[in-house]
């Protein structure tokens, strides 16, 4: 049975914020106050100034001298940038795993089981939550720790919730297309890497 993910305080926040701008509490340009959102949580300003520094390194919020923090006026074209960089970590990744995970993939099938049902319901939080656990497992499977922070550092939940949430990035059907990558292990197909690098560059926004 897998253990539940405890999150810190600060990811938490992060999540919060988040989803406030996701779902629009938050639009392009308006001001972020870090104290309102400590009073709204009961926590201290401490972590939520942790949280929306990460946020501003991912390129979500801005800050200026005086005038606080805003959410960015991101566009498709932003949230495209990140994406041929995970492509390319990720066709890394699949080629280290591929040894393991085409004799074993039940770290992979549990989340093609729920998104499954997450396409059934068009439930766009779980179509994130299971979409970025497929690939944060298949990226631990490789095995290779500053791949994976150097993949984690990218704000993959971030960015998978604003293409799928807010720009509508719409897939055929994202359990299909990640079962079809569980074939593709245990099939041991050579050209997995490059099969998994179409797939993550297939997911990103168009501008």
């Amino acid at each position: 049975m897998t253990p539940p993910v405890v999150h810190s305080l600060r990811e938490q926040i992060r999540e919060h914020i988040v989803e406030g701008i996701v779902s629009g509490r938050w639009k392009p340009g308006e001001r972020i106050v870090e104290r309102r959102i400590a009073t709204e949580l009961e926590v201290s300003q401490t972590p939520v100034r942790e949280a929306l520094r990460e946020l501003e390194t991912l390129r979500l919020i801005e800050s200026a001298p005086n005038k606080g923090v805003r959410v960015r006026n991101l566009t498709a074209a932003d949230l495209e940038e990140s994406y041929p960089v995970r492509a390319g970590l990720e066709q890394i990744a699949a080629e280290l795993a591929a040894p393991g995970l085409g004799e074993d993939c039940s770290l992979l099938a549990p989340h093609v089981a729920a998104l499954y049902e997450a396409d059934r319901l068009a439930d766009g939080e779980a179509q994130v939550r299971h979409t970025v656990g497929f690939h944060r497992a298949m990226v631990r499977a490789a095995g290779n720790a500053v791949l994976l922070h150097t993949w984690e550092g990218l704000g993959i939940e971030v960015f998978t919730a604003l293409s799928i949430r807010w720009l509508g990035t719409v897939q055929k059907s994202y359990a299909e297309e990640h079962e079809a990558l569980i074939d593709a292990f245990l099939r041991k197909d050579p050209d997995i890497g490059t099969l998994v690098k179409a797939h993550v560059l297939g997911c990103a926004p168009r501008a």
